[in-house]
């Protein structure tokens, strides 16, 4: 609104000056006076400046000539084009005038409006390899897929153009679902352009969703060799690729050649979790068990891991749990302040019936990091130690509604894997899982759920309850063989418990597994200790 009253003033501003202008050069005297030839010309003021307006527009036409003749003498020349060219400039400048409202247009997301300013320049230009790609990306916007493909198939005539309409096209199969066709159409895509990092991508993350590892590898190195990639990064991605590739083989019944690939993935990324452990079985299938601890420890050291522990038990798989717990120093000796590394000796302990020495282990785990797992190894603790069975439900009611604690979560969508892939199931991004505990929803537990420890009584009551029988026997003193025992007897419990049974050979708990819920369901009677 302003704008508009602004020009209306200039506009009559103008006017004015011209009429004030005109009226002072008819009052005024005096004029021009031109000698040609010996004849001399006067004009008024008047006429001195129509006569001024003539001769500029007589140079224009001049020039106009002039230009008209040198496009006559190109053409004479051997130009075919000269004299279209020169016919032709007022339409090119409409042309490409409606081509930059088209581009205009796209960029701020009017695609009805982009197609009928790349139609209009296209009347003017017949440019097909300019104008299409606006009307490729307007039909895109439009949601006219239909449109877009007929426009992206034009565009695969031109040499320039090619590029543009197999990854338009690449990109609708993709939005399909078709991936078949769109794997083809990234290779030819790359085959045109290696170093265009989208298309690096795709393909890459095609190829590995399609096992074609070696391929996979391959535009992997591309990506390095173009800069695309930093090398610490293609190392790690390389033994990705190379864990996969050997976990295929290993489906296939190729043992020997799949732990060869293991041990190689191993070597180019120590820290790769699922690599060492698989290195290490392959090891101690070959009987090299020194060289399995040794990557299991580096690994360990890296970043504890509950596979990691689940393979170091594999390398003595019949020993006793006392014997266990001390061969597991080699590892709860790297990083001990590790949460990890805590709640691996906590089972340990339990494993070996040490119920003093896993809670030692565990520390403050429940008050700081209260996941299930944590909470489940303290009820097999208060289990163990004899506490009520009230005490006991309670940290498995806290457990019941506790965070899952740590797993296999991709950083692009959050979805939980129970094994690690290289390719999430959801979002099928490439190399995206890492082990941390995932997002906890507010609404994901159960109605009520937050009401079972006060039901069935929590860790809290534990002051109430009786206290723990001691592990240890108490020392003889001459005080208490001279003091009857206060101990219920025979005669005043007719059902003595029996003694416990000497513990059985297990395998090492890596979580809360079979050995911990056996703690958790034996009866209380049945693990009192001789006082």
């Amino acid at each position: 609104m302003l704008w508009s009253l602004i020009k209306i003033v200039l506009f009559v501003a103008i006017v004015a000056a011209l009429t004030l202008g005109a009226g002072y050069l008819m009052d005024s005297t005096g004029g021009v006076m031109v000698t040609v030839a010996g004849t001399e010309y006067t004009f008024g003021p008047l006429q001195s400046v129509l006569a001024a307006i003539v001769l500029v527009v007589v140079l224009y036409v001049v020039f106009k000539l002039a230009s008209l003749l040198v496009a006559i003498l190109r053409f004479i020349n051997g130009d075919d084009t000269a004299l279209s060219r020169y016919f032709d400039r007022n339409r090119e400048r409409k042309g490409y005038e409606a081509l930059a409202d088209g581009l205009t247009a796209l960029s701020a997301g009017e695609g009805r409006l982009a197609m009928a300013k790349a139609q209009k320049a296209e009347r003017y230009l017949h440019r097909p390899e300019l104008t299409d790609l606006i009307t490729a990306q307007a039909a895109e916007m439009q949601g006219d897929r239909r449109k877009a493909e007929e426009t992206y198939k034009r565009l695969l005539k031109h040499d320039k153009t090619r590029f543009v309409g197999i990854r338009g096209i690449m990109h609708q199969r993709l939005a399909e679902g078709d991936t078949d066709t769109a794997l083809q159409l990234a290779e030819r895509a790359f085959a045109l352009k290696p170093k265009h990092e989208e298309v690096q991508d795709v393909l890459l993350r095609l190829q590995a969703g399609h096992h074609d590892w070696k391929g996979a590898r391959n535009t992997l190195n591309a990506k390095l060799r173009h800069g695309a990639l930093p090398r610490d990064v293609h190392r790690r991605r390389d033994a990705v690729l190379a864990l996969s590739e050997a976990k295929d083989v290993l489906d296939t019944g190729k043992s020997m050649e799949a732990r060869e690939a293991a041990i190689a993935a191993n070597k180019s990324s120590p820290d790769l979790i699922p690599a060492a452990a698989m290195a290490a079985r392959a090891l101690i299938a070959d009987g090299e068990k020194k060289k399995a601890a040794r990557i299991l420890r580096k690994a360990w050291e890296a970043r504890p891991h509950p596979d990691l522990a689940a393979a170091f038990a594999e390398i003595e798989p019949d020993e006793t749990p006392a014997v266990r717990l001390r061969r597991f120093g080699q590892l709860t000796s790297i990083n001990p302040s590790h949460r990890e590394t805590r709640l691996l000796d906590a089972e340990l302990h339990l494993a070996a019936e040490d119920f003093p020495g896993a809670r030692r282990a565990m520390g403050d785990l429940a008050e700081k990091e209260p996941d299930a797992r944590v909470l489940s190894i303290m009820a097999a603790i208060e289990r163990g130690e004899g506490a009520p069975d009230k005490v006991v439900r309670g940290w498995l009611a806290r457990a019941l509604t506790a965070p899952r604690g740590p797993a296999w979560v991709c950083d692009n969508c959050n979805t939980i894997h129970a094994d690690w892939v290289p390719i999430c199931s959801n979002c099928e991004a490439f190399d995206s899982l890492s082990w941390k505990t995932p997002p906890q929803s507010e609404g994901s537990a159960p109605v009520g759920a937050e009401m079972l420890p006060l039901l069935v009584g929590g860790p809290e009551e534990e002051e109430k309850a009786p206290e723990p029988v001691d592990v240890s026997p108490p020392a003889a003193t001459p005080e208490m063989a001279g003091t009857p025992s206060e101990t219920p007897t025979a005669e005043e419990d007719p059902a003595p418990a029996p003694e416990a049974p000497p513990a059985p050979v297990r395998p090492v708990p890596t979580g809360p597994n079979e050995e911990i819920l056996k703690t958790i369901a034996t009866p209380s009677s049945e693990r009192q200790k001789s006082g």
